[in-house]
């Protein structure tokens, strides 16, 4: 019998080897050929990629390498950057297995005076100082297009057609538009040149060069990101589908070809981006022609409009006193202007990826769209004014040129949020359906079709939000005084990109609150409010009894001033109980927020675990006991 035991003690230990031995095995053969299964628990799916930018991933051309830099030394004492270095650095590895061996990773630690932070500083990213001692952090990524075959350490720039592109920086707060801004990322690589914008204009936004008068500057620094060709509208019938997105400026005159061609270019899925404005202020035409015509320089797309569902009065401003620019006047003097607005991140859409990052964007003589009660479209803000806006006629503006001050008259606020700027989703029907027998018409766009609308011209003028400096060497030099730049900027980047880039939207963050904590801090606010509102009134009764004592100092100083020594020692008795009530309930919000914290303690490391031990004695006893039986 002690044989059998001794037997069977052996062929279960070669049994339990030879099972570790396979595992170990099928662990190292798992691991280096085959992709490993994930998934991904989380209540939001935060990685999960999307299908656009699984798209993207699957049409890469070439080979890239991604380089992450992230100063990890410089941040040991910045949990939540690293934090979100981590989240970064998990989405990036899921593109990575997505890709198939088409995209390498590479995670630097530039340390300060190394080739590593050479090398970040070389290619534009951008250090954040963090903690007391203003250490410099590198936290961006650099991507570069390889060649077929070719090493990793290979610069893009130095191959046939590579290609770098960086993200400066990788700031928490977008962490919601974190997927989009590398996949977006990832596509320009995969772009072989500058994608095409067209520009219709009845402005002079390129400038004129017979006069030395340059573009404006916005299209300047558009022109380092896009190649931007000109659109002549009057010789106009048909906008090719290499022009990834169309700006349409201040359309005045239109003739039907053009509208025609522009309506099909919209229903083709191009990009539209339309300016119109009740008064665009660099409108130069005259007032009245030699032929009695009048123009009020205002813009309008009535036809194509009517048939989106866009409702938009080219005779109408939006006056908002609550974001009035502070401007100088002739005389020396200044004044808040009404109707040329200050738009404050409050007022700017941050959920939407163009407006997210923005803070400020300067705006004059403004319009405003809304939708017919018939419309199937779908209008989302990007810029809007505040509830204490007002409509006034583009007239009354324009007649205040010299007197500002006089748009306030009168002023009563709407309680309206007035949209300037918004993106009109859905199906678009054709306006012209008398058009129906010409060759390739469509009668309607598929159903995500889109168009940017702003009703603002002046939002494009260097005035409203670039300054002008001469440097010691005479040079001239430019700042951003807003973000109207950024924004058009913006607005291009994204339409130029692919349907399954314009399908990546923002996510949700990894930051989970802990929602009972902060319920326990929102009550105890409560409380401590409560108790200083307290405390502000009796103040002010004691401040009126006192004022009503000082009359009987003349006449009866001495009972006077001991009632008003009375009066205050009882107030400052009171406000001593009172502080000792405020304390009491900031140690109460302690004791609930630690006794919260023992109670999960508590779960996690010792009521599961013990669950979990006893579970496997109960287990093992009744399997123990299972074997003696048979045993006999």
């Amino acid at each position: 019998m002690a044989g059998y035991r001794f037997g069977r003690r052996a062929t279960l230990s070669a049994a339990l080897t030879l099972l570790v031995v396979l595992f170990v095995l099928l662990a190292l053969v798992g691991s280096r050929w085959m992709r490993a299964d994930r998934i991904d628990l989380t209540s939001d799916k935060l990685y999960t990629l999307t299908r656009g930018t699984d798209q993207i991933v699957d049409s890469l051309r070439a080979p890239l390498k991604l380089t992450l830099y992230f100063s990890d030394h410089a941040t040991a004492d910045s949990p939540q950057l690293r934090s979100y270095e981590q989240r970064v650095r998990e989405m990036l590895q899921e593109m990575v297995a997505r890709s198939r061996g088409r995209i390498r990773l590479q995670i630097v630690d530039p340390a300060p005076y190394s080739d590593d932070e050479a090398s970040a500083e070389g290619y534009g990213l951008s250090p954040i100082s963090v903690g007391n001692n203003g250490e410099r952090v590198f936290f961006g990524l650099v991507g570069r297009t390889l060649a077929p075959g070719a090493d990793g350490d290979v610069d893009g720039e130095n191959q046939p057609g590579g290609r770098t592109l960086t993200l400066p920086v990788f700031d928490p707060s977008r962490e919601t538009f974190l997927e989009y801004d590398i996949a977006k990322l990832l596509y320009e690589l995969n772009q072989p040149a500058k994608p095409h914008i067209g520009v219709i204009s009845s402005l002079p936004v390129q400038g004129n060069p017979l006069i030395g008068e340059e573009p404006w500057t916005v299209f300047r620094q558009m022109g380092q990101l896009f190649d931007i060709k000109t659109i002549d509208p009057a010789k106009l019938q048909r906008i090719g589908d290499d022009i990834k997105v169309l700006l349409l400026i201040h359309p005045k005159h239109l003739s039907d070809d053009a509208l025609y061609a522009i309506d099909q270019y919209v229903l083709r899925g191009g990009h539209l981006v339309v300016f119109v404005d009740p008064d665009a202020e660099l409108d130069n035409t005259p007032f009245v022609d030699s032929n009695g015509v009048m123009d009020d320089h205002n813009s309008d797309l009535p036809r194509l409009f009517k048939t989106w569902g866009v409702q938009y009065d080219p005779q109408r401003v939006v006056l908002d006193r609550s974001r009035s620019l502070r401007i100088e006047l002739s005389d020396n003097s200044a004044l808040n202007h009404p109707a040329m607005l200050g738009l404050t991140a409050q007022e700017l859409n941050h959920d939407d990826v163009v407006t997210a990052s923005l803070q400020r964007v300067n705006v004059a003589s403004v319009g405003f769209f809304d939708l017919a009660p018939t419309a199937r479209t779908r209008l989302m803000p990007l810029l809007q004014s505040t509830s204490d806006a007002q409509t006034v006629p583009a007239q009354r503006v324009r007649e205040s040129s010299r007197d500002p001050a006089s748009l306030l008259d009168g002023y009563k606020g709407d309680n309206t949020h007035y949209v300037i700027a918004a993106r009109l989703y859905g199906q678009f029907s054709s306006a012209f359906p008398e058009r129906a027998s010409q060759h390739g018409h469509l009668a309607a766009s598929a159903d995500n079709a889109e168009v940017i609308l702003v009703a603002d011209t002046d939002l494009l003028t260097d005035r409203l939000w670039v300054s002008y400096a001469q440097n010691l060497l005479g040079q001239t030099q430019l700042s951003a005084i807003a973000n109207n730049g950024d924004f058009i900027t913006n607005v291009v980047d994204n339409l130029s990109g692919s349907s399954a880039l314009l399908s990546i939207h923002g996510r949700s963050t990894s930051q989970r609150p802990f929602t009972r904590v902060q319920a326990l801090q929102s009550a105890a606010d409560q409380k401590f409010l409560a108790k200083k509102q307290e405390l502000q009134r009796e103040l002010a009764e004691t401040r009126s009894r006192l004022s009503e004592l000082q009359p009987a100092k003349t006449g009866h100083a001495d009972s006077g001033n001991a009632e008003q020594k009375a009066e205050i020692e009882q107030f400052l008795q009171r406000q001593l109980a009172i502080n000792k009530e405020l304390r009491n309930v900031q140690h109460q919000l302690n004791a609930e927020i630690d006794a919260l914290g023992l109670r999960l303690k508590f779960l996690n490391i010792v009521l599961v675990p013990a669950l979990i031990a006893i579970f496997g004695l109960l287990y093992g006893w009744r399997r123990s006991r299972r074997n003696r039986r048979r045993a006999l």
